[in-house]
C-alpha cells in the first residue's frame, strides 16, 4: 500500500470555536472555578477535544482510511479555552500533515497525523477483570500509582452512542466530517470520533484513582478498526512510567480499545497527563 496520499485529498486549515463538553466533569479543571484557581483564564476544554481539533482535517480528507488506520501524535502546549476562537494551520506532506492549533496568538497544541502504511501488529486482550460496579477509587498518591503500575488496572466498559457527551466536538454537529456525525447516523455517518475514542482512555485513567484537578498533555494514538454506533467498547490500561517535573506528577499510560463483541482492538493510545498538579502559589 503506498503511503503517498492523493493532492485532491490534501487535508486543509480551519478555524471555529471551542467547545468545552464537560463543564460539569468530576476533573474540575473544566470548570471556572478551580481553574481560576490553578491561574488559568477559566474552564480549559478538554486536551482530547483539542486533539480531535488537530485531527479534524484529516477525517475531512481521508475519511474511513483514516478512521480504519489513522495515527497521530498530539501534544498540548497551553490552555484552549471554552468558546474562544482558534486556527488549526495544516501543513500537508507526502505522508500526513503537521498541524499546529493556535489561540488568542498562542500556541495551544501541535499534531503529526498521517495514515499508517502497514498497521502495526495489533495487541491481544488480555482479559483483565472489569472495574467492579461498587468501585470506590481511592485519592491519588505517588504510591498509588506505584501500586497500580505493579499490580495492574482493572478494565472498563464504555458505549458509543449518539447521546454521549462526546458525541460531539463542536457546539453543533454541522462542522464535523458526515462520518462523524451521529444525527446522519442512517446513512453512512456515525462513526465514533476521537474525542470519545481518546477521552476512553481519559475516563480510564481518572477511573482507577481520585483526581481532580488534573490535566491531559500528549497522546500518541493508532487506530485500527472504525467503530460504529451502537458499539460496546472494553479499555485494558497499563502505568508505564511515573515522574516529577517542577513539582506535578507524571504518568505515561497505555490504553488498548477493544470492540466487546469480538475483541478485536479498534485503537492503541499513549497518553502522558499530569495526574497531581503543583498547589498553586507554589515555588517551580
Amino acid at each position: 500500500m503506498n503511503t503517498t496520499l492523493s493532492r485532491a485529498t490534501q487535508p486543509v486549515s480551519w478555524s471555529a470555536v471551542a467547545f468545552n463538553q464537560v463543564p460539569d466533569s468530576d476533573n474540575r479543571i473544566h470548570s471556572d472555578q478551580i481553574a481560576k484557581a490553578y491561574g488559568f483564564t477559566g474552564a480549559l476544554v478538554p486536551g482530547v477535544t483539542v486533539s480531535s481539533y488537530l485531527i479534524h482535517p484529516a477525517v475531512q480528507a481521508w475519511g474511513l482510511s483514516w478512521l480504519a488506520r489513522g495515527t497521530a501524535h498530539v501534544s498540548v502546549k497551553s490552555p484552549l479555552y471554552d468558546e474562544s476562537e482558534f486556527n488549526v494551520f495544516v501543513h500537508p506532506s507526502d505522508s500526513g500533515y503537521d498541524a499546529e492549533l493556535l489561540s488568542d496568538g498562542r500556541l495551544c497544541a501541535q499534531a503529526s497525523v498521517s495514515v499508517a502504511q502497514r498497521l502495526p501488529t495489533a495487541p491481544v486482550m488480555r482479559g483483565d477483570a472489569l472495574i467492579r460496579p461498587d468501585f470506590v477509587a481511592p485519592p491519588v498518591s505517588r504510591a498509588l500509582m506505584e501500586a497500580l503500575q505493579i499490580s495492574g488496572c482493572a478494565s472498563v466498559r464504555y458505549l458509543w452512542s449518539a447521546d454521549h457527551e462526546m458525541a460531539s466536538y463542536l457546539r453543533e454537529q454541522q462542522g464535523m466530517a458526515a462520518l462523524l456525525r451521529t444525527d446522519a447516523a442512517a446513512g453512512s455517518g456515525g462513526f465514533a470520533n476521537m474525542a470519545f475514542l481518546l477521552g476512553c482512555a481519559n475516563r480510564h485513567f481518572a477511573a482507577v484513582a481520585r483526581m481532580s484537578p488534573w490535566i491531559h498533555m500528549e497522546t500518541w494514538s493508532q487506530n485500527y478498526q472504525a467503530v460504529a454506533l451502537g458499539t460496546e467498547l472494553i479499555s485494558e490500561m497499563k502505568i508505564t512510567r511515573l515522574f516529577e517535573k517542577k513539582g506535578h506528577e507524571f504518568a505515561d499510560c497505555e490504553f488498548n480499545l477493544f470492540r466487546a463483541h469480538d475483541q478485536v482492538c479498534v485503537c492503541t493510545i499513549t497518553q502522558r497527563a499530569i495526574y497531581q498538579l503543583r498547589l498553586p502559589g507554589s515555588a517551580t
